[in-house]
């Protein structure tokens, strides 16, 4: 381990000053946004006044899922024996996921002017199904910035030899501060410094560790064996269903997250927000190679020349700080530094995302929604404000106090992609489901997944699914077997299409059953079927009184263009028939 490096101190308090006063300046820049429109503040903060433009929110949502985990995670795969680029799913997974949802889930929900990712269920599933739906995805938010954040603190420990619980404390104030003061505007201005840090402090150590003398050629070592397995990797038979049921996860998994929609509803038309999510597809590409470069080089790299010592990562258990020790044992001291700056970056524009995005649920969707509907604008900003303290402390406490950290975030991430992705199918697709089929859909896939088990978390599976397997897994330091049940069976993605199936199949049947009087209206006590949510008018400006809200998604781009349509929900007459197309309804209207 090295000392203190006064340089490297000093280039990350220049890094976070920068970061800080970016954020303040974005602050103070859109302080006054919307107020001549009338938009109120609340939904400025969320969604950043609905105008952020193509250059901004292009590197806003590149960097939402260009994190530390990001990063880390694909120099990891490709280093590691037995997996390589083959198992390096994620960024392949995650620009998938950003063309998926910009083909099929940016246009409808941006058109329909929502401010979260939870109205529409609370729209048509109503406020309590809503408040069960906002469990998993607060878990996943919350988790994965203690995820993100707790590897910066590993990172800085590899790089610099100082107090790890300090320097995360600090990173997360300054993401906690500067989100507190400007809200989206603030996340989404330091995202564009944060992912130029990142691009530039990566690219730049990438030459110096190609050209290290204990680093042999990559592209030798990725087809054959020198210090270690090919870094190129490969799928076995037997992993097979395991490989398309992970890549599933990231794929479709990776949409129903409020940090993608805050930026998709913050686009100044439907259009614009599928443009941008091309755009971060694109990004989430480019960013991923210099990691793929560190973890072939890692894997190509003769360690017992370098100052690490002869044991490699992998066999110290450290596979998973590869890009790190890259930086700090292949790179001179001033090139690390730019590394860490880069890694410092990751991790801080994925942390005030997900802290935002949180309190942007909480503040709306259960505060103002379901408990509090004449809250005033000034109360809802104000219990953003608490909650994204509260939300920011709970992350940086776990960070520094849970140790199962990444196995709470994998499965917090695995109910996103079974519980609330066939939901947000179901509501936006399928005309006729209702709350009793969401109930049962949310049921059905919390048992599937849970009884798959979670080794992270040491959870013992309930269900065995076919193929499984007994294996015993042996501490690199400590020498202890653990035996572990191993599920060969993509049960994830199939507890997922069950969970939509279920949706749709006790959806109908709770139809027929109270429409066809076999069921007396009394027994209807979601009033789901016989007096439904969706007709209640929960929300003055994006929840207006009708199932289907088809706006013409073709409207012009121009800024501010939510209060354009905050101004056409109360008018009918801009309303299109039902079962009938906006250019088919003898009232339509396109918004000049």
């Amino acid at each position: 381990m090295t000392g203190i490096h006064v340089e490297g101190l000093a280039a990350i308090a220049l890094f976070y000053v920068l970061i800080l006063a970016v954020g303040i300046w974005a602050a103070w820049k859109n302080k006054h946004a919307g107020e001549a429109e009338g938009t109120d503040r609340s939904e400025t903060i969320m969604v950043g006044g609905r105008d952020i433009g193509l250059f901004v929110g292009g590197f806003t949502m590149t960097a939402t899922w260009v994190g530390g985990g990001y990063i880390n995670g694909t120099a990891e795969y490709v280093y590691l024996p037995g997996y390589g680029l083959a198992w390096a799913q994620a960024p392949f997974g995650y620009a998938l996921s950003l063309v998926v949802g910009g083909l099929f889930f940016a246009k409808p929900m941006r058109s329909r002017g929502y401010v979260t990712m939870l109205d529409p269920f609370q729209q048509k599933y109503g406020k309590r199904m809503g408040g069960l739906l906002f469990i998993p995805a607060l878990m996943g938010e919350i988790f994965w910035s203690a995820a993100i954040l707790s590897a910066l603190g590993a990172t800085l420990s590899v790089i610099i030899d100082i107090n790890i619980k300090m320097s995360v404390v600090i990173s997360a104030c300054i993401a906690i501060f500067y989100t507190l003061v400007g809200g989206l505007y603030s996340v989404a201005y330091t995202d564009v410094v944060q992912l130029f840090c990142i691009f530039l402090g990566l690219w730049v150590s990438v030459p110096f560790a190609l050209n290290n003398p204990a680093v042999s050629d990559i592209k030798i070592s990725a087809v054959k064996e020198i210090y270690q397995a090919p870094w190129k990797g490969n799928i076995k038979r037997e992993d097979a269903w395991v490989w398309i049921d992970n890549f599933c996860l990231l794929m479709l998994g990776g949409i129903p997250w409020q940090v993608y929609f805050q930026r998709v509803l913050s686009a100044s038309s439907a259009t614009y927000a599928q443009v941008l999510s091309f755009i971060a597809a694109a990004g989430c590409l480019v960013m991923a190679v210099p990691s793929v470069m560190i973890g072939a080089i890692g894997a190509s790299t003769d360690w017992n020349q370098t100052a690490y010592g002869p044991v490699p990562p992998k066999e110290r258990d450290q596979a998973d700080m590869i890009l790190p020790i890259v930086l700090q044992y292949l790179c001179p001291p001033f090139v690390s530094f730019f590394g860490l700056g880069a890694v410092s970056a990751a991790v801080m524009s994925s942390a005030d995302s997900s802290i935002l995005s949180a309190s942007s649920m909480f503040a709306r969707n259960i505060y103002q929604l379901a408990f509090r509907q004449s809250a005033s604008d000034t109360e809802i900003v104000w219990v953003m404000r608490v909650t994204i303290f509260v939300f920011g402390g709970l992350a940086t406490a776990m960070a520094l106090l849970t140790g199962t950290v990444y196995g709470l975030w994998y499965l917090s991430s695995d109910l996103v992609y079974v519980i609330i992705f066939p939901q947000l199918i179901s509501v936006l697709f399928v005309k006729g489901t209702n709350t009793y089929g969401s109930v049962a859909a949310y049921v059905f896939g919390l048992i599937l997944r849970i009884g798959g088990g979670e080794p992270y978390l040491s959870i013992p599976p309930f269900i065995y699914y076919p193929g499984w397997q007994l294996e015993d897994r042996i501490h690199h330091l400590t020498g202890e077997v653990e035996h572990i049940v191993v599920q060969k069976f993509p049960f994830k993605t199939v507890s997922m299409l069950a969970s939509f199936l279920g949706n749709v199949a006790f959806s109908y049947l709770a139809k027929y059953l109270f429409e066809s009087g076999k069921l007396l209206p009394k027994y209807d006590f979601l009033d789901a079927v016989l007096a439904q949510h969706s007709i209640e008018n929960m929300d003055k400006t994006t929840l207006v009184n009708r199932n289907d809200m088809a706006l013409s998604e073709m409207a012009p781009v121009k800024p501010r263009l939510s209060v354009q349509l905050a101004a056409t929900f109360t008018r009918r007459d801009t309303l299109a028939e039902e079962d009938s197309s906006p250019e088919d309804s003898p009232n339509h209207k396109t918004l000049d």
